[in-house]
């Protein structure tokens, strides 16, 4: 078994591409041990000092460390990664699902076509990118012209976050969506 790595814009997270499908579907963001717990991956990397977060992608997996160098964690993060795949354990414990209750959306139902339109917009020319840095953004809600999203994996504490939702996604949704006067992280 082959897996690469990459970098990702945030210094802190770097993306493990094993190579095979990690979850079929959605997103699931781990930030402690007690999170991990629904996952034998997961448990396994927050074992290893300095992770302090663990992001499962469609076919790939971010891990941000709290401090260290990338030189000494990347072995041991990949031996895990590999000893999983090869034990044939589920990403997922039997119950455990990939969505969370802070999943839940917020928007007046006289925005519905508005919200419509910034989701498809998202789902369509926001969310690969995010993917291609490890990461994942979902709309949280919409309310009075602001919409509220939610950045996840490599996105979540990345420095050049807010650039990202102001210089990038807040001005794509302006231009197709006039109503739209702000974007907020959540």
């Amino acid at each position: 078994m082959f897996i690469q790595t990459e970098t990702t814009p945030n210094p802190a997270t770097l993306k493990f591409l094993p190579g095979r499908a990690v979850l079929p579907q959605g997103t699931l963001d781990l930030r402690n041990e007690e999170e991990a717990a629904r996952s034998p991956l997961a448990a396994k990397l927050f074992e290893i000092p300095q992770v302090s977060g663990v992001f499962f992608g469609q076919d790939f997996i971010t891990v941000t460390k709290s401090d260290g160098e990338w030189q000494h964690l990347k072995p041991a993060i990949l031996g895990a990664i590999m000893e999983h795949y090869l034990s044939g354990e589920p990403i997922l414990k039997s119950g455990a699902s990939a969505q969370t209750s802070a999943d839940e959306e917020f928007f007046d139902a006289d925005d519905a076509s508005t919200v419509a339109t910034i989701k498809e917009l998202i789902e369509t020319r926001v969310r690969p990118a995010v993917a291609n840095d490890g990461g994942d953004i979902t709309f949280r809600g919409y309310k009075d012209g602001i919409v509220f999203l939610n950045m996840k994996g490599a996105c979540a504490g990345c420095p050049s976050s807010t650039a990202t939702l102001k210089n990038g996604i807040e001005n794509l949704l302006r231009h197709f969506v006039p109503d739209v006067q702000e974007v907020r992280p959540m």
